[in-house]
């Protein structure tokens, strides 16, 4: 029985996340005191006691769900589980970088850092207000795919995450992306509900960070990870550090094939998926995507205990 340790992405924040883990492990603070140093200012304070429309500026989630991914990891290894009880790692968008810190291929400072670039440049990469995304629920990956390019009419519109059988998320420019709404709907989708993102990730009109984050990516250092990282621009094991280097800028425009990704650990035998860090959105989608992987949530301390145990 093989496990897959998976990351959240951006929309799991919540005030006061990670905190009950550090106040029960010094392993796990010692992650959010080594974050903090490396964005030389105190994030744990607003992830702990801010207003959540802080934290969900993109600069900030990114960093934080990655911060509280990792005090999550730190804490399962005080009780005696290392990366090594995984099979696989994959995490969703920017639990990618999470996958990789946990993967000991980077360094929670560096990703922490890294984080902080990609939030900052995403948002620098198209001004409020002119890019959008929407998830469409009930069409697949080729009825989406059809519906953005009816909608794109010279703008971007792009299908940029491939979540489970019944949840596609289009990107690109506002326009566009309200009229894939309308079309999506006409063509029988159950529902387009446009997300509260304050840019749009994962299309073509993101290149502008891709270049920042190409950069930011040269000068940092990638060792091997110990376990196989399920990339998602890939939807495949990935080990090869330079590899795994430029599959993070082409990320940035480039799709998130989650369930893909989910489909390709179950062809290699994973029946159980831990997701590490915030909320429970992953193990949704997973359910949606193969009901045979039993999903386990790793954010609380409680959890951490109940996991560790079930490894005997």
């Amino acid at each position: 029985m093989s496990k897959a340790f998976v990351f959240p992405g951006q929309g799991a924040q919540a005030i006061g996340m990670g905190q009950a883990l550090a106040a029960a492990y010094p392993e796990a603070q010692a992650v959010f005191d080594e974050v903090d140093d490396a964005l030389n200012e105190k994030l744990s304070a607003l992830i702990w006691e801010g207003e959540i429309a802080d934290l969900t500026l993109t600069r900030n989630a990114q960093p934080a769900l990655m911060a509280t991914s990792m005090a999550a990891m730190r804490a399962l290894e005080a009780e005696g589980v290392t990366i090594s009880a995984a099979g696989f790692v994959a995490g969703h968008s920017l639990g990618e970088y999470s996958a990789l810190a946990a993967a000991g291929a980077l360094s929670v400072g560096d990703t922490a850092k890294l984080l902080r670039t990609r939030g900052q440049a995403m948002q620098d990469a198209v001004p409020v207000g002119q890019g959008a995304m929407a998830a469409i629920l009930g069409l697949d990956l080729a009825a989406v795919r059809e519906v953005a390019e009816a909608a794109a009419q010279g703008d971007v519109c792009q299908a940029a995450n491939d979540n489970d059988p019944t949840q596609v998320v289009v990107s690109g420019a506002k326009a566009a992306v309200e009229r894939a709404a309308v079309i999506a709907k006409e063509r029988g989708a159950k529902r387009a509900v446009m997300l509260p993102v304050s840019a749009p990730f994962h299309c073509a009109l993101m290149q502008p960070a891709a270049d920042v984050m190409a950069e930011a990516l040269a000068n940092v250092a990638f060792q091997a990870p110990a376990v196989p990282v399920v990339a998602n621009v890939r939807a495949e094991a990935v080990s090869d550090p330079d590899t795994l280097r430029a599959l993070l800028v082409e990320q940035v425009t480039g799709a998130v094939r989650w369930r893909e990704s989910v489909e390709y650990m179950g062809a290699q035998g994973v029946s159980e998926a831990w997701e590490i860090g915030a909320g429970k959105a992953l193990s949704g989608m997973i359910r949606k995507i193969n009901r045979e992987i039993t999903c386990k949530a790793v954010g609380t301390p409680d959890d951490v205990k109940a996991a560790a145990e079930s490894l005997g």
